[in-house]
């Protein structure tokens, strides 16, 4: 039986990052996730896995991109971090929450919490795991940004996923002759909270009907198929793709122009 590992999820109480808190917990590992805002949601997960998992999970609350919250989120956790997901993020519309008013805080906010806090969560937790000899490291970024362009969307937000990227094979390259593995997974259209908030939540049921048909295999990837993705990566076998920034969009990233004109009522690509 393989042994069991420490996991920390950011941004695990919905989306992408709730299928990852399922997936990990049904694998056997002791799982740890923060939220923001989403207490009921995080509440009502860590429920659900008391009755079907093995080990229970736990939710932390946590501001990311803010310091002292970073230094007491770290001293809270119950003990040393194995696999860090880098998952929490604002999209075009969830920003809103996080920042409200002026379109340049907006985009200040979206380098601060999509970039430099996914920084300094990986810089705090990156000695202990050299220390103890191993772990893995994987940055959820997105297709916008990671893999390729999609005008009409917001720049600051396809910035902050690019350096999202940049922050992967940086740290790759640092770590390159550590048992440390660091990659990053930039997904397409999933099907979250997020993405119906900043696009689909727009669009008349027939301009949905045409988005979805515009993507690749004409339908919405789901959050379980990223995550299935993400708890491969943190397992023995993804170490060869140290330091891989991977294209996990069902082909939207080296197609971007089958969006088309729809670009221009989309407020996200995740």
């Amino acid at each position: 039986m393989a042994a069991t590992r420490n996991v920390l999820i950011t941004g695990g109480s919905a989306g992408i990052g709730r299928a990852c808190v399922q997936r990990f917990a049904r694998a056997g590992d002791h799982v740890w996730f923060t939220y923001h805002s989403g207490r009921d949601r995080a509440a009502g997960l860590v429920a659900e896995l008391a009755d079907t998992c093995r080990h229970p999970a736990r939710a932390f609350e946590f501001r990311q991109g803010e310091w002292p919250d970073h230094e007491r989120l770290v001293a809270e956790l119950p003990g040393p971090v194995d696999v860090l997901v880098n998952n929490a993020a604002v999209g075009s519309k969830t920003v809103e929450h996080y920042v409200p008013g002026a379109g340049h805080t907006q985009d200040a906010a979206f380098l601060q919490i999509n970039a430099v806090g996914p920084l300094w969560l990986s810089e705090q937790l990156v000695p202990g795991m050299r220390a103890r000899g191993g772990g893995t490291i994987v940055n959820v970024a997105s297709v916008g940004g990671g893999v390729a362009q999609f005008p009409g969307f917001r720049i600051a937000d396809g910035m902050s996923k690019a350096a999202l990227a940049y922050l992967t094979r940086h740290m790759a390259a640092e770590l390159v002759h550590d048992r440390v593995d660091v990659v990053a997974v930039c997904p397409g259209a999933v099907e979250t909270p997020m993405f119906e908030a900043s696009t689909l939540a727009g669009l008349t049921p027939a301009r949905r009907s045409d988005l979805e048909s515009a993507l690749p295999r004409g339908r919405l990837i789901q959050p379980e198929e990223i995550a299935e993705l993400v708890w491969w990566l943190a397992g023995p076998g993804a170490g060869l793709l140290h330091g891989a920034v991977i294209d996990a969009s069902m082909g939207l990233g080296v197609r971007p122009g089958l969006l088309g004109g729809l670009a221009e009522t989309a407020g996200a690509d995740r």
